[in-house]
C-alpha cells in the first residue's frame, strides 16, 4: 500500500515555489465584486490545464433572479462568472465539492495599510494582501489537493468538482448559480478561513432594516415633538432583549466557546435632518444571527414579535409601529451531524498530517455551505487555513505553511473519501 502521506508532502514541497506565486499572482489581482472577470478566466486557463472539464459562465435567468434564496446588490453580473472544473473518477466512489469564492470585500482605507493592498508581498511565512486568508488561500488549498493526486498518478473512483464561485460577500448567489446548473456530490468542504478548525456547523445571518417614526417639531419647543432618535433607544434595547432570549436558549457544544454565538448586530444608524429640529424618522440597519437548523422564517417572526411588544412598554409604538424591512444579503444556516463520515476522516487525517487532534466548533458567520446542504443534498463541512481576525481587515494576511498543511489533508481526504480506482506510477 502506498505511503500517501509521505507522497504527497514530498510533492507538496516540490510545487511550493510555483503554487505561492500563483497565490501571490491571485492575491495581485483585485476581485472585488464585479471585477472578478481575469481572475476567473485565469482559474478558467489553470483547471483545463489540468485535464479538468471546464465551465465558464455569466451567471443570468429568470430562474436565477426570481429564486426564494437569490440575494444580491445587482441582476446582471458581466464582468463576475462562475468557474467549475470537474475532475472525473472511474466510477463507483463518492463524488466531493471543494467550493471557494474569489469576490473579495474593497480595501477600505488604504492608508492603514502597510503596504498595497493587493501587493501580494511575502514576510516571515505571510503572504499579504486583501483575499490573501479570505480565501484565495483556501482555494489554493483545494487546488494543490487535486494537482498533487495528480502528479502522483492517482486516479479516483469519485468525481472532485472544484468550484471558484463569486458574489459570496453579497449572500451567495454564485453557488446557488452552481446547484441550479445542476452541480451537487455527496458532500462539499469550504476552505473559509477557520484557523484549520473544522466546523460542521455554520450559523445564517440576514440583514434587515428597521425605521422608527417620531413626530417633528422645533428645537426650541421639542416638548411639542416625538424625537425618533429617542425612540429608537427603546427599539436598541429591544433587539439587545431579543438577542440575549435567543443565545440563551441555545444550547450547543460547539458554540460554548463563542460569548455571543448568534449575534444581532446594528451596524448602521441614520437619524434626523437639521439640528434645530427634533428627528421624526430615524434608520437602524443590522444583521440577526441565524442558529444551525433554525428556519430562517422563525428568527424573522422572533424579530416581529420583539417590536410588537414595543407597544406594551410605550404606547407610542401602538400608534406608531416600528416598521421592519428583511433586504440585502442573506447566508442560509447549515448543520452537518458530528459523525458524518467526511467529518471522521477530516479527523484522522488532521492528526495524521498535524500530530494533533482537530478542534471542532461552529462557524460565527456564515458562508456557501448553508446553500449546498439545504438545496444541493451536498453536506458541507467548513475548514481552511487562514484566521477570520484578519479577513476584511488591513494588513490581510496568511500563513503560508497553513496553506499548504491544508492542501496534504485535503489529498488525503479525498483518497479516503472518493476511493482509489488506480496510480499510474509513470506520471
Amino acid at each position: 500500500m502506498a505511503d500517501w502521506q509521505t507522497l504527497i508532502r514530498e510533492q507538496l514541497e516540490k510545487d511550493r515555489d510555483e503554487a505561492t506565486a500563483l497565490l501571490q499572482a491571485w492575491v495581485k489581482n483585485p476581485s472585488v465584486q464585479g471585477e472578478e472577470e481575469s481572475i476567473q478566466e485565469s482559474i478558467a486557463k489553470t483547471l483545463a490545464s489540468m485535464g479538468l472539464d471546464v465551465d465558464l459562465w455569466v451567471m443570468e435567468g429568470e430562474e436565477l433572479l426570481s429564486h426564494p434564496y437569490f440575494v444580491s446588490p445587482r441582476t446582471v453580473f458581466t464582468g463576475s462568472p462562475n468557474v467549475v472544473g470537474v475532475w472525473k473518477g472511474a466510477g463507483e466512489g463518492r463524488s466531493l465539492i471543494l467550493n471557494g469564492h474569489v469576490d473579495v470585500v474593497p480595501a477600505g482605507d488604504r492608508a492603514q495599510w502597510s503596504d498595497d493592498p493587493f501587493s501580494g508581498k511575502i514576510e516571515d511565512g505571510k503572504l499579504y494582501g486583501r483575499g490573501a486568508t479570505d480565501m484565495k488561500g483556501g482555494n489554493l488549498s483545494s487546488l494543490l489537493a487535486i494537482s498533487v493526486l495528480q502528479k502522483l498518478g492517482v486516479k479516483l473512483k469519485g468525481d472532485v468538482i472544484f468550484q471558484s464561485v463569486v458574489e459570496e460577500e453579497s449572500g451567495g448567489a454564485g453557488t446557488l448559480a452552481t446547484i441550479l446548473r445542476g452541480y451537487k456530490a455527496d458532500a462539499a468542504l469550504i476552505p473559509e478561513p477557520t484557523n484549520m478548525k473544522i466546523f460542521p456547523k455554520q450559523q445564517g445571518s440576514m440583514w434587515f432594516r428597521l425605521s422608527v417614526k417620531g413626530r417633528s417639531a422645533h428645537g426650541g419647543t421639542r416638548y411639542e415633538g416625538v424625537s425618533a432618535i429617542e425612540k429608537s433607544l427603546a427599539v436598541v434595547q429591544a433587539i439587545g432583549k431579543l438577542e440575549k432570549d435567543r443565545n440563551d436558549r441555545l444550547d450547543d457544544p460547539l458554540y460554548e466557546k463563542l460569548p455571543i454565538p448568534i449575534p444581532i448586530n446594528i451596524g448602521v444608524i441614520e437619524g434626523g435632518k437639521w439640528p434645530s429640529s427634533v428627528a421624526d424618522l430615524v434608520k437602524l440597519e443590522g444583521r440577526m444571527g441565524v442558529a444551525p437548523g433554525e428556519q430562517m422564517e422563525d428568527a424573522k417572526a422572533e424579530m416581529t414579535a420583539a417590536l410588537k411588544r414595543l407597544a406594551e412598554v410605550d404606547p407610542w409604538f401602538a400608534e406608531q409601529p416600528v416598521e421592519l424591512e428583511w433586504y440585502g444579503a442573506r447566508w442560509v444556516p447549515g448543520s452537518v451531524a458530528e459523525d458524518h463520515p467526511l467529518m471522521n476522516i477530516l479527523h484522522r487525517q488532521f492528526e495524521a498530517v498535524t500530530g494533533k487532534r482537530a478542534v471542532v466548533e461552529a462557524s460565527p458567520w456564515g458562508t456557501d455551505g448553508g446553500l449546498l446542504t439545504a438545496l444541493a443534498d451536498t453536506p458541507a463541512i467548513v475548514v481552511g487555513p487562514g484566521v477570520t481576525q484578519v479577513a476584511h481587515y488591513p494588513n490581510e494576511h496568511i500563513v503560508l505553511d497553513d496553506v499548504f498543511t491544508c492542501a496534504e489533508i485535503f489529498a488525503l481526504a479525498l483518497i479516503e473519501w472518493c476511493g482509489v480506482a488506480e496510480q499510474n506510477t509513470q506520471n
